[in-house]
């Protein structure tokens, strides 16, 4: 065992790599399954993380207690830009470092699950003869994907239909796995009413951008806000995200408005989740499976800065269902608001949403891709 991963592991333990990162939506379902396998196996399986150095997973892994390897692989540059030239010798190394790291950890299942790292350490295991399991977690396969899929013996997916991209027999409609516990029931909503200040005979409206904060959603919020006088019809629960917290701390002091909480970070999402009545949201992999748990009715506007569009594809996947609700970025200052209000006055509606969300809903996810993993040892 090199120095690299530490002490040596026990003979008889399980050995399995997990990979993902570069995004929380591909760390934290690596993270749920990691502990979904800790919870089946105990002390008899040995977890190592595979990461991009200098992405995030370097630091929230550790974080949480997991040992993690780091290889010197990068993306390309959308513009035109000197570092794609060392592209090339970043991916030969990277894949050398995960040959010698899957020899070293005497790998018996590989898992990949997205970002940069997933790519080389999949493909050497499968040039090695090491099982491999890939989950998808979008509803329209990447290309990286699509590739390592004709070696992967399994491929775990969030939606139906995969096999357009996919080996049919290779395919299991498993769900994106979570971390948190998110369900139907979920936290009781006098007390999260109460947690926000907020009245039980107003309907209410979660709006929520993610950790960094959404500009096209927060710019959304400034706008209507600049249309009402001084006092929201309805509560909102606005989380504007780290990146604009100032600003829009600032824009909220010079035009004050009742009914409307507003927070960097929501530290309670089962609160938050409790209290709406309806999500204007992003449409990223985890986002749509927490809302399919909670069967919370859902206004997407899609991020267009994703690459292949894949939040598109997931909204319009829930769409099609009639689980969701879809407006476009380029449309969503002028059009969100109005299209949030009108669905808010349509309980059938809204009951149907409900209804559809819920039978989309897997909260078994991560217990059935360990069900995969070990079928692979």
């Amino acid at each position: 065992m090199g120095s690299r991963l530490g002490p040596r592991i026990r003979e008889d333990m399980k050995r399995v790599i997990l990979s993902g990162g570069g995004t929380g939506g591909h760390i934290y379902p690596a993270v749920a399954v990691a502990e979904a396998l800790k919870r089946r196996l105990g002390e008899e399986v040995e977890l190592l993380f595979v990461g991009a150095e200098g992405k995030m997973e370097m630091e929230k892994v550790p974080a949480l207690g997991y040992r993690i390897v780091g290889l010197p692989i990068a993306g390309l540059q959308r513009r035109l830009d000197w570092r794609n030239l060392l592209v090339p010798f970043k991916v030969l190394k990277s894949i050398r470092r995960a040959r010698q790291t899957i020899r070293d950890f005497k790998a018996d299942v590989v898992a990949g699950f997205g970002g940069y790292a997933s790519a080389p350490i999949l493909w050497a295991a499968q040039r090695m003869g090491v099982p491999t399991l890939i989950q998808e977690q979008n509803s329209y396969a990447g290309l990286t994907n699509k590739i390592l899929a004709k070696r992967a013996k399994k491929i775990c997916t969030a939606y139906e239909g995969m096999e357009r991209f996919f080996p049919q027999e290779s395919i299991r409609l498993t769900g994106n796995p979570l971390r948190g516990g998110f369900s139907k029931e979920g936290a009781d909503r006098t007390e999260a009413l109460n947690h926000y200040g907020f009245s039980p005979e107003k309907q209410t409206i979660l709006v929520v951008g993610g950790s960094l904060g959404t500009r096209t959603l927060n710019e959304m919020m400034k706008s209507w806000i600049l249309r009402l006088d001084r006092e929201c019809p309805v509560q909102v629960i606005w989380q504007t995200g780290k990146y604009y917290e100032r600003e829009m701390q600032e824009f909220l002091a010079a035009h004050p408005t009742r009914n409307i909480w507003q927070g960097a970070f929501i530290n309670r999402m089962d609160y938050a989740y409790a209290a709406a009545d309806l999500v204007i949201s992003r449409s990223g992999a985890g986002t749509v499976s927490e809302l399919c748990l909670v069967a919370k009715p859902v206004l997407f506007v899609p991020s267009p800065n994703v690459a292949e569009d894949h939040q598109t594809m997931n909204a319009r996947a829930l769409e099609e269902k009639g689980a969701a609700a879809l407006v476009k970025d380029s449309a969503c200052v002028e059009k969100a608001v109005d299209v949030a209000l009108e669905l808010l006055s349509d309980e059938k509606r809204l009951d149907s949403m409900r209804r559809n969300l819920e039978l989309l809903a897997r909260p078994r996810a991560a217990e059935d891709i360990v069900d995969e993993i070990i079928k692979l040892f």
